[in-house]
């Protein structure tokens, strides 16, 4: 089996990268103790400073086409729970967990006093590191922490300083992406003295409506507020911004990865992308500890299928192939093609290309798009995904693509409902590759 010990931010050990990350799953000892049984190598511990009042109720999500809390949205704000409680259970865990990482999310008011005195007594329970909470994007807001800080870099860079002026663990600053460029207060955070970045907190957002009451969702009372987004709809989102961090040469700090993690390929990726550790919170919420049985199995085995014998095997390879668009080879030339063995006759793709795309799909005889599309559903709805035999017969009117008018932009591969059936294929010789920058140079 592949090797998944981590040594993050250089003194940060545990057993594997998945982390708990801040929230409701790392609200207390007795929780964070289930976890490490589960397996889970290490966990952030929600975020502790004055204890504040939340709201109920506190919880809304997007769901799509029977997948529930796709998107995950709270308003609930940092620990209700008193500091000494926190730090009493955080000497706890560490007693009888000596070997898996527990870091403390810490979030005062600023002022540097304060900041002192929170890291001294964060440390002092036995904390392995500090996660510095510049990125909470409701409530506390309002109060002149969370992402009020992380939004100006200066301030970022400020309070980093002050936390590093005291503290003998590893310093992270977690950031928030409800802002114009990331990079900015990484960059502030590197300046500070920073030792490791957490990304990304979650998005601001309102979920939705219900349309009985016209009152936003979660509702409190009649009313409701803009909350964080998170869970498997912000990944891609989230990847961004960690290959941003990442690719920057004035950032150059370890990341712990955050954003939709919910099972082994999204770890891979991330660490493709350059994460040190995974953090995790949407998807134990949903589906309980247990779920990172899977993640470290699942990644375990495509390591070993692949040769990576650990984690710094495979660390970061994605980052050399994500680069500008004036960089990309303009003469790259992909198109469609459909098996007409396994096309169940839909036409979605037909209709897709016509109304969506670039009108290279053709089907002899067929009605036109907005027709097609009214039977679409019901004939995706009754046909298996995944054909055993072949379903091209005269009675089916099979789509054909004229590749002199394809672009390859692949919208008929992502809407088939049938695996496989459309492929994506190269027919540029590769001879001659040239970007929009070469282009405009030779121009």
């Amino acid at each position: 089996m592949a090797n998944l010990t981590t040594l993050f931010a250089g003194r940060i050990s545990s057993p594997n990268p998945f982390y708990l990350a801040s929230g409701p799953p790392a609200n207390n000892g007795e929780q964070i103790m289930r976890a490490f049984d589960a397996g889970w190598g290490g966990a952030v511990w929600k975020t502790i400073g004055e204890p504040i009042v939340n709201v109920s109720s506190r919880y809304s999500s997007v769901d799509l086409n029977g997948y529930r809390m796709m998107g995950l949205n709270n308003i609930e704000l940092i620990s209700d729970r008193p500091i000494s409680d926190n730090l009493r259970e955080i000497s706890e865990v560490k007693k009888r967990y000596p070997k898996h990482a527990v870091i403390a999310s810490l979030m005062v008011e600023s002022k540097r006093e304060i900041w002192h005195d929170i890291v001294k007594r964060a440390e002092d329970a036995g904390s392995d590191g500090l996660e510095l909470n510049f990125g909470c994007p409701h409530g506390m807001s309002e109060r002149g922490m969370g992402s009020a800080v992380g939004q100006v870099p200066e301030y970022a860079c400020m309070i980093t300083e002050w936390v590093k002026e005291v503290a003998r663990t590893p310093v992270l600053v977690k950031l928030t992406p409800n802002i114009s460029d990331i990079r900015t207060v990484a960059r502030a955070a590197k300046k500070g003295g920073a030792d490791a970045l957490s990304a990304i907190n979650t998005i601001n957002s309102i979920t939705g409506i219900d349309l009985d009451t016209l009152t936003p969702r979660p509702n409190v009372g009649g009313k409701s507020s803009h909350g964080g987004y998170c869970g498997p709809a912000v990944k891609p989102i989230a990847l961004h911004m960690v290959q941003q961090i990442a690719s920057d040469p004035q950032v150059q700090l370890p990341i712990s990865a955050i954003g939709g993690i919910s099972g082994w390929r999204d770890a891979a990726e991330f660490i493709l992308l350059g994460a040190g550790t995974l953090q995790a919170c949407t998807a134990p919420m949903h589906y309980g500890f247990r779920i990172v049985e899977d993640m470290i199995d699942g990644l375990s085995h495509w390591m070993d299928s692949k040769g990576y014998a650990n984690l710094d095997s495979f660390r970061g390879l994605s980052l050399p192939r994500v680069t500008d668009w004036q960089h990309l080879d303009l003469n790259y030339k992909i198109v469609a093609r459909i098996n007409p063995d396994t096309c169940i006759g839909c036409q979605l793709c037909y209709t897709a290309c016509w109304d969506g795309a670039h009108q290279c799909i053709h089907v002899d005889g067929a009605a036109k798009p907005e027709i097609a599309a009214a039977k679409t559903a019901a004939s995706i709805v009754n046909t298996p995904t995944t054909p055993t035999v072949s379903h091209a017969t005269p009675a089916k009117r099979i789509p054909k693509v004229d590749e002199h008018e394809c672009v390859g932009c692949n919208l008929c591969w992502l809407v088939c409902p049938v695996e496989n059936c459309i492929s994506m294929v190269r027919i540029d010789k590769g001879d001659h590759p040239q970007s929009w920058a070469e282009r405009v140079k030779s121009a």
